[in-house]
């Protein structure tokens, strides 16, 4: 299974994607990083020719920040495919709003660690 994880082709995307968080991944990433909530999250991590924006291998599991443009018919479509490809490999992912992490932090925090 780990040959679907971090390809090589899309290694300079996702160093990229590190470099330049949007705000929300940025604010969550605070309370992920160096271990806060007990389990390692990585930031921009690849699944097939997927990158979602933080993984816990340990856990399964895989959050998402999710602005406006996830809100168009394509891009809930696309979602819902990426979505279907990388739970059939048994990651549970958590869909989170920007509004939700820029307004509620603890809220996001609490449902994350729900989940753990």
């Amino acid at each position: 299974m780990d040959k679907i994880h971090n390809l090589y082709n899309l290694r300079e995307h996702r160093k990229e994607l590190r470099k330049n968080p949007t705000l929300q991944e940025e604010k969550l990433w605070w309370y992920l990083r160096k271990n806060q909530l007990g389990v390692k999250f990585r930031r921009q991590h690849s699944i097939g020719g997927y990158i979602v924006d933080f993984f816990c291998k340990e856990k399964k599991l895989i959050l998402e920040i999710d602005g406006e443009v996830h809100n168009t018919k394509t891009a809930k479509e696309y979602d819902e495919v990426r979505d279907k490809f990388i739970t059939s490999f048994g990651y549970f992912i958590l869909r989170f709003y920007n509004s939700e992490v820029d307004n509620s932090i603890d809220v996001v925090l609490t449902k994350i660690k729900e989940k753990l």
